[in-house]
């Protein structure tokens, strides 16, 4: 008698074998979607789907069977999925939803502006009898009801851009912070610095958030001389002085750094326009000045 190969998964295998077929598939959801669901879904529409964007922690537990179709909410997919150990999961249900939201993720990453209606579906096969646990990922919380609350409204919005300045600094210690980054893109932060010397003084502000705030003002905010900012800054603020005297130096040193710099280049651009203008060969000012032919070509117009 000839022998019989054995997979290592034959419930979930077997299963796979008839849910790619679209009439069995048809047939599955029709028998086990709920009504309400049911009636949203055009099953004459049903499209197998690649499931392969199945997280790899996830993908020992599901058959990756993956149906699109249309709803009358729009585009859709219904999810197959089946739970082939012999033990239940107490947290199927929330794998069950990262399964569905990784649907919703790749359905955005093909370009779509809106996310699908995504109605996972557990065919369970495993001991005991009957499954023991929820399908409601939210009855894993210690407190449903607020998780319920919680994920059907509006997630907490900080909208600090219509927060007025006079509120702001009512913020303790995130008013520093607050203010600025509702500025940093929009105005010269010079007009900040009697509301940021007064949060400065009145807050308990670490040397790091200090040293932190003032430089990401530097780099990402809008100063006509930063270098005098900070040390006014300083002036004002003596509990923090030394860190901010620290920040003025830096700058100082930097800005030294690049007119140096900057004086270097100019004088290099004056020798090659007065070798060029005396008839000097291309080559030889190149090789002279470290300047490429490209940048002789602008000093010649």
């Amino acid at each position: 008698m000839k022998k019989v190969n054995k997979t290592t998964f034959p419930h979930d295998a077997t299963f796979k074998q008839f849910l790619t077929h679209p009439e069995s598939a048809r047939d599955f959801i029709q028998l086990h979607l709920p009504e309400k669901l049911l009636a949203l879904c055009d099953l004459t529409t049903l499209k197998l789907e690649s499931g392969s964007f199945v997280e790899d922690d996830l993908r020992a537990f599901y058959s990756d069977v993956l149906y699109s179709l249309q709803t009358r909410a729009g585009a859709g997919y219904v999810h197959v999925l089946i739970e082939h150990q012999s033990k239940p999961d107490k947290q199927m249900a929330f794998r069950l939803m990262r399964y569905a939201i990784a649907a919703m993720q790749r359905h955005l990453d093909a370009g779509n502006k809106k996310l699908p209606l995504v109605i996972p579906v557990l065919f369970y096969v495993g001991k005991p009898s009957p499954c023991p646990n929820s399908t409601n990922w939210l009855q894993l919380f210690d407190h449903p009801a607020l998780a319920r609350q919680l994920y059907s409204e509006d997630f907490p919005l900080v909208d600090v851009t219509i927060i007025s300045d006079d509120d702001i600094m009512q913020h303790r210690s995130m008013a520093a912070l607050t203010l600025i980054q509702k500025h940093i893109r929009e105005r010269d932060l010079s007009d900040l610095m009697d509301r940021l010397v007064t949060i400065m003084l009145t807050t308990n502000m670490t040397r790091q958030q200090v040293i932190s705030l003032i430089n990401y003002m530097v780099q990402a905010g809008n100063t006509s001389n930063a270098e005098a900012y900070v040390r006014q800054l300083a002036q004002r603020v003596p509990q923090h002085g030394d860190e901010l005297m620290t920040i003025a130096e830096q700058l100082e040193q930097k800005g030294i750094e690049k007119g140096s710099k900057e004086g270097r280049r100019e004088a290099t651009l004056d020798i090659a326009r007065e070798l060029l203008q005396n008839g000097v060969e291309l080559g030889i000012v190149m090789k002279s000045t470290g300047l490429s032919e490209e940048e002789l070509a602008k000093l010649r117009h």
